[in-house]
């Protein structure tokens, strides 16, 4: 069976996507070889209708940090929800980085940036968030992600949240990590295949 070049062709044009989420209207440019490329994935979505929900508070002023942002649907929804802050979208594939650069410009996002970081080894030390989000990949070892818990932590303002969605698979794994790391843990949304939690960094745990 041969197949058609005219497809292989099609293949290598851009994707594209209108919707809306948590009450933003959003476009995305994506490509084939990024995580969810036809469509947003349901992660995010359930990520997001808990900001769209009241369930998870965000104030125009906070600064965001969305962590491993893949073309950038949850960083730059929170960028128009936090438009006098500023959002930081990071994720170790320079593709990604290229096209959530590319969906800030379609959006018309001044508030928000994007680099290039192996979680936030590349973000510097002084820069804090009020927020920090991420749809968490669900391969990329515990030992990595025991550092992108530890790192977070450190850049988190005090009484700055720890936002994620996981496979539910995952989810003791972060409850148990979470209060041991930030000394609390909130389930916001357990959904049938993703839950969503959430852990504030206290005032006199270290930064």
């Amino acid at each position: 069976m041969s197949i058609d070049p005219q497809l292989i062709a099609s293949w290598r044009l851009d994707n594209n996507i209108e919707t809306t989420l948590a009450g933003q209207k959003m476009r995305f440019c994506t490509t084939w070889g990024l995580f969810s490329p036809r469509e947003i994935d349901s992660g995010t979505w359930l990520l997001l209708k808990q900001f769209e929900d009241g369930e998870i508070d965000i104030k125009p002023t906070d600064d965001c940090l969305d962590l491993g942002c893949g073309y950038g649907p949850i960083g730059l929804t929170l960028a128009r929800l936090a438009p006098q802050g500023q959002t930081l979208l990071v994720d170790k594939d320079f593709v990604a980085i290229d096209y959530t650069r590319k969906n800030i410009e379609l959006n018309r996002i001044a508030n928000a940036e994007a680099m290039l970081s192996n979680g936030l080894a590349q973000i510097d030390r002084k820069r804090k968030f009020d927020i920090i989000v991420s749809n968490v990949p669900a391969k990329v070892g515990k030992e990595m992600l025991y550092i992108m818990l530890d790192d977070a932590r450190a850049h988190l303002k005090p009484g700055g949240r720890i936002v994620l969605v996981t496979i539910s698979g995952l989810r003791e794994f972060f409850k148990r990590t979470l209060v041991e790391m930030f000394g609390n843990y909130d389930k916001v949304k357990q959904g049938k295949d993703y839950t969503v939690a959430l852990a504030i960094k206290q005032s006199n745990k270290h930064t």
